[in-house]
């Protein structure tokens, strides 16, 4: 039997451990002390206390204004697995499951719109070259995995975009992304924008060229018609992990003089209800003390 996260014995009996202390015995026959089974007891009613307690948080957080669009630059996976002695990759795997939860939590509070995430910049093709690879299978994986083998995409209704220079990408994710793409393009739920591989300023670069060579003035409104990450909404909350104080070339056209900026110290890995959670509650304050 499994009690919060951890394998108890069970169902079993009184008895005796080899200390004399009152203790019970499982159906295999051996003999657990009392203090175990208590022990477990307890990490189980904490486990259920602390569910019960996210529930209503996130219940309350949803009775007040709710940011429409959040965005997170994902940092610190490195950083992390080398913190845990572990390879970078299993690093940039824990990733994948932050993303995971935290998309859970935005989405479960149904009013945000759009989650966009930035997975990889084109500066990250300058890293080792065996960390790419694994970085380009690991997305081709993981981004069938959201809609092939998880009702996750369903349960939410989740339109997933894959927006940057997607020629830049080996065939194979260009593929996946094409096949996620189309298999998502009809559902009427938030938006998820995964961008890989994205740049900023190339964005704002190409989209000024596309508005041009349409033969269109140069307008800020003619520039937005033609990015790859749609401004409106705009971006209201704009989260970095890993104790870094930079926005590395993300959505610099999509933010604007309302976007709160988040800098938190938690590694992107182990990011989750209790870093967002503060956040929201501040962007609450922040709209009730502007309205």
């Amino acid at each position: 039997m499994v009690h919060g996260g951890r394998q108890v014995a069970g169902p079993a009996t009184e008895n005796k451990t080899e200390d004399g202390s009152e203790g019970v015995e499982n159906r295999a026959g051996s003999k657990l002390p009392a203090k175990h089974m208590a022990y477990a007891w307890l990490v189980s009613a904490w486990d259920r206390a602390i569910s019960f307690i996210l529930q209503q948080t996130m219940y309350s957080l949803s009775t007040g204004p709710l940011p429409r669009h959040i965005a997170f630059i994902m940092d610190g996976n490195r950083r992390w697995s080398r913190a845990h002695n572990m390879r970078v990759q299993e690093g940039h795997l824990k990733g994948f499951e932050a993303l995971k939860r935290v998309l859970d939590l935005c989405l479960s509070l149904q009013r945000i719109e759009v989650v966009t995430v930035y997975a990889f910049a084109i500066d990250n093709f300058k890293r080792d070259p065996d960390e790419v690879h694994a970085l380009m299978e690991l997305a081709r994986t993981r981004l069938l995995e959201l809609y092939e083998h998880s009702d996750f995409v369903a349960r939410h209704s989740i339109c997933i975009r894959v927006v940057g220079h997607r020629e830049y990408l080996p065939p194979s994710v260009q593929e996946t992304a094409r096949r996620v793409e189309e298999a998502t393009q009809h559902n009427t739920g938030p938006t998820l924008n995964i961008c890989m591989p994205y740049a900023s300023q190339a964005e704002i670069c190409h989209a000024a060229q596309q508005a041009t060579k349409n033969s269109q003035q140069l307008t800020p409104a003619s520039l937005s018609s033609h990015l790859m990450v749609p401004d409106d909404p705009p971006v209201d909350i704009l989260v970095r992990t890993s104790r870094v104080s930079r926005l590395s070339d993300f959505l610099l056209w999509q933010s604007n003089e309302h976007t709160q900026m988040h800098f938190v110290d938690q590694y992107w890995p182990m990011f989750g209800a209790c870093d967002l959670i503060p956040i929201l509650l501040e962007y609450q304050r922040a709209q009730t003390h502007r309205g």
